[in-house]
Order: structure tokens, then sequence, then C-alpha cells
């Protein structure tokens, strides 16, 4: 008996409802969100404005459904908008730390489920925005050594890495930042390639930089140091601002020695040793003598 006076008041709420005006419905627009940023560091977060219109003569209640992929987001489950008047309400997306660069379709959709308190069916109002996620450069360079040493006027193929920790594929330009102070002197470098293209995340590209040491070092050891330096190609086109990266590599060149050097040194060296203990030796037999056999013969103290 209960349930058919519920069920009665339910149809007589709805008619009165129809009776009032036309079926309860509603307007749905949104506005497209800024792109989002998901570099370490960034909100990683964009917010989709939306505004609900109701043309009605009813007060109704709109239940609010989002579909947003693999985007995480958040919302209102349900708004209220007076007859004849408008809501407005926001949706926020937030992607992953480093998620790929690209874009994902959300779909937002309203419903009405009331009208004046009393439950109704309405087509649902879908409306489609575009998020997107930005591109960022992000790169680390590695050498094998960070030192070494050599002689002079040798070949050598120095080994670097470059790392692409961008979310997207990237071109990198490759070179030595300081070329011209190593040709001066006296340094020959060679590199095959000016720039590389890797992939996000993908295994480094190795680079090779052919070597000459200078022929002529001169009698003293030296360092030197080598910059070598990768620079996003996209950071600089888009973004406007270099990032790179500069790996140092310290370069040790001895001087050069005549053969027998190390032997004439060691000889002078065993030379003075000697003549110190011929000196110490003298000293210690002082007041003695000796006789033809190489016997030592005390001296007789002088008589008072």
């Amino acid at each position: 008996m209960i349930l058919v006076v519920y069920v009665l008041s339910t149809w007589a709420g709805a008619a009165a409802v129809q009776a009032q005006g036309a079926v309860p419905d509603i307007t749905l627009t949104c506005s497209q969100p800024s792109p989002i940023d998901v570099e370490p560091g960034a909100p990683r977060s964009t917010i989709v404005n939306c505004n609900l219109e109701n043309p009605s003569v009813h007060q109704v209640k709109v239940e609010i459904r989002i579909q947003a992929g693999n985007l995480a987001y958040s919302g209102p489950a349900s708004v209220t908008v007076g007859n004849g008047l408008s809501a407005s309400f926001q949706v926020t997306l937030r992607a992953d730390l480093r998620a790929p660069e690209g874009s994902q379709t959300v779909a937002i959709t309203a419903e009405v489920t009331q009208a004046n308190g009393v439950p109704v069916t309405s087509s649902p109002s879908t409306y489609t925005v575009l998020a997107i996620i930005r591109q960022f450069s992000r790169l680390r360079v590695e050498s094998d050594v960070a030192f070494i040493q050599l002689r002079p006027k040798v070949d050598t193929n120095l080994v670097f890495a470059v790392h692409n920790d961008g979310n997207a594929m990237d071109r990198f330009a490759i070179g030595i930042d300081n070329r011209e102070e190593l040709n001066d002197e006296g340094f020959q470098l060679s590199i095959p390639l000016v720039s590389v293209e890797i992939e996000s995340m993908a295994p480094p590209q190795k680079i090779y930089v052919q070597m000459r040491t200078p022929k002529n070092q001169g009698w003293t050891d030296k360092y030197y140091n080598l910059n070598f330096k990768a620079t996003s190609d996209y950071s600089i086109k888009t973004v406007g601002i270099a990032d790179y990266q500069i790996q140092t590599m310290t370069i040790y060149i001895r001087g050069i020695y005549l053969p027998g050097f190390e032997l004439v040194g060691t000889m002078m060296i065993s030379a003075l040793a000697a003549a110190a203990l011929a000196g110490r030796g003298a000293r210690d037999v002082e007041g003695e003598a000796i006789d033809e056999n190489g016997n030592v013969v005390p001296l007789e103290s002088p008589t008072l």
C-alpha cells in the first residue's frame, strides 16, 4: 500500500512538472584548458571551466559525469541550478610526472535527474575538450672517464654519452665548447656528427670525439680541460632558452724527456752520496795513521 502511494505521488509530481512547462533541460558549455606541464617541479594540472544554463521554469538537479582517459580528475558530482539561471563549476585535470607529450580527449556530461525535487528523465548534454600535455626538454651528458693521461702527438678517441630525459623525441646539437682554445694549444679535434635525434628515455647515444694531442709539449707537464656540450634543439626553437649540458674531461699531457735523462740523474745522486760518505770516513779516522798495509795505527800522545 505504501509503495502504491509513493508511485502515485511520484507520478503526480512528474505530471505537475510537465504541466508547468517544457521538459526540464540544461545547456552545458566548457572552455578549453591550458596545456599541462609535466616536467619535474611543474604543477602537472589544468582547470576546465564549465557553465550550466537552465532555460526551464523548474529548479533542476544536474548530475555531472567525467571521462578523462589516463588523466586524473576531480569535479562536482552534481550541481543545482535555479529556474532561468546559470551555474558554473570547475573540473581539475592532472597528468603523471614526465607523462609523454600528446593530447587527451576529456568528455564532460551533464544530465538533469530532478526537477523541483521530483526525479525526471532527460537527454544528457556532453561537451568535449582537448587536454594538451606539453613537451619539455631534459638531457644528461656523461663520459667514460673524467681524467686521461696521454703523451704528445698521439691519437685517441674520447667517448661521451647523451641521454634524453625529456618526454618526447628531441634533437641535440653536439660539439666542443672550448674547441678554439684547444686548437690554439695544438690539439686536433674532429666529431663525425653535429647533431643526433634521441627518443624519450631511450638508451643513450654514444658520441666519439677523435683527438690528436699537441706534438710540441715542451719540458713540462701540462693539464687541459675539454668541454663536451650537448644542446636541446626543442628548447631553442620552442622555449627560446637553450637547455644544454657540459661534461668536462681533464687531459694530462706529459712533457718531453731526453733519453737517459733519468739515468744521469741517478748517477749524480749516487756520486753525491759517495762523496758524503767519504767525508764522514775522513772525520772518523782523524787522529789516527794508516800503515803501508792499510792498518790503522793509533798516534802516540805527545810527551809532556
